[in-house]
């Protein structure tokens, strides 16, 4: 909106003497950092009140591990304010609004992601917090396969929706791999390596609908502990957005070797939104926790994280920058792989892998700023991998 202003009222704002300082807008940079501050101001403020509200109407957690070991650790969380995640959305929202080109196609499948999988996570929250208490014995939430229907649905969208606005940029539909060149280093212009993967239209459309599923689960599962999905999610927003600076530029596409895309260096502002929108969630969701995102919070930012990893083709810097993410999931299928193979036998203590540490005797927050400093690690290796090519 301030860009798009800014743009229709130059001349008058010149008249006036404060073009120059406005014209900040139309450096990317800006705004990006811009969005972050606006969405931790947004989820800063209205915090209070929307916990407040959460409590009224009694929108709060009820933990059930079924095991009686982990749901005496986790006993104090009972009752808790859940579905926080409509402060990330809207924070989210309102800085794209605000600071994004919103003639950006990309910016626009960004908040088609983000409202989607909000309305299902807050749907899945209202069923299990609601319904159940209302009446005994109802639906607990969607069923799983409900939730992943919604999820490939979106991820077809935007599969769609990236296969088209790549037109004849074969970059924008390369499979990167690591230590692999986009493009012939010392060329004019950008010349594709002979050896890149360009995938075809299947192949892309279903990489992008398992990478937005997998990620937006992941992400939920990792949502268990005070702290530990927002802390994480902010490094990865971050290590992200670098991401994008380098695909939207040709000119530092070129140098880093790394596919071009045009239009994607406004995905910054989103990622930005992101990091800032997680940061000041984090002020009340740190231990101990005042309100917890909920479904309504974890699917869209693991979804909206996959989708634009998929827009600058980076899928394979995802998994290892949310290697946390993966982390967590993977333990929970090697969890029931194991115990329905060995009928019976538990390859960890409790699944999700954070609920592992915790019952072998490291304390939440051990293990949340353990789980912080690996997602850290994970992003800076992710970033020297950039460099090796």
């Amino acid at each position: 909106m301030l860009y798009h202003l800014l743009q229709s009222s130059d001349a008058w704002l010149d008249e006036l003497g404060v073009y120059s300082l406005m014209q900040v807008l139309y450096q990317i940079e800006f705004r990006a950092f811009a969005a972050a501050i606006c969405a931790w101001l947004f989820v800063l403020f209205l915090g209070k009140p929307v916990i407040h509200w959460l409590r009224v109407r009694k929108i709060g957690d009820v933990p059930n591990f079924g095991r009686e070991e982990l749901d005496q650790l986790m006993a104090s969380k009972a009752a808790t304010p859940t579905m926080g995640g409509v402060l990330i959305i809207g924070g989210i929202i309102c800085s794209v609004l605000l600071l994004g080109d919103l003639t950006n196609r990309y910016m626009h499948l960004a908040l088609l992601v983000v409202v989607w999988l909000g309305v299902v996570g807050g749907w899945d929250d209202w069923l299990k917090l609601t319904t159940a208490r209302r009446a005994p014995g109802s639906r607990d939430g969607l069923k799983a396969w409900e939730k992943l229907l919604f999820q490939l649905g979106i991820g077809l969208v935007a599969a769609l929706f990236l296969w088209r606005l790549s037109g004849d940029n074969e970059a924008a539909r390369s499979l990167v791999l690591p230590f692999q060149r986009t493009y012939v280093p010392f060329q004019e212009g950008l010349v594709l390596e002979p050896d890149v993967i360009v995938l075809g239209f299947g192949a892309f459309v279903a990489s992008v609908m398992v990478l937005i599923a997998a990620t937006s689960n992941a992400v939920n599962i990792t949502d268990g502990l005070d702290g530990l999905a927002p802390g994480t999610m902010l490094i990865a927003s971050l290590a992200l957005m670098l991401l994008c600076y380098i695909a939207g530029s040709p000119e530092r596409a070129q140098y880093m070797l790394f596919p071009y895309v045009d239009g994607a260096l406004e995905l910054m502002v989103v990622t930005g939104a992101m990091a800032g929108a997680c940061l000041g969630f984090l002020w009340f969701n740190c231990q101990p926790a005042s309100v917890y995102m909920g479904d309504t919070g974890s699917l869209p930012l693991g979804g909206l994280l996959a989708m634009i990893a998929c827009a600058i083709r980076q899928e394979v810097l995802l998994v290892i920058i949310g290697g946390v993410f993966f982390l967590e999931i993977a333990s929970v299928v090697l969890q029931v792989g194991c115990y329905k193979l060995t009928g019976g036998r538990r390859l960890f203590k409790c699944a999700p892998i954070h609920h592992h540490f915790h019952m072998a005797g490291w304390r939440e927050n051990q293990v949340v700023v353990r789980f912080w400093i690996i997602g850290v690690m994970l992003a800076v290796a992710a970033l020297v991998l950039l460099k090796l090519r």
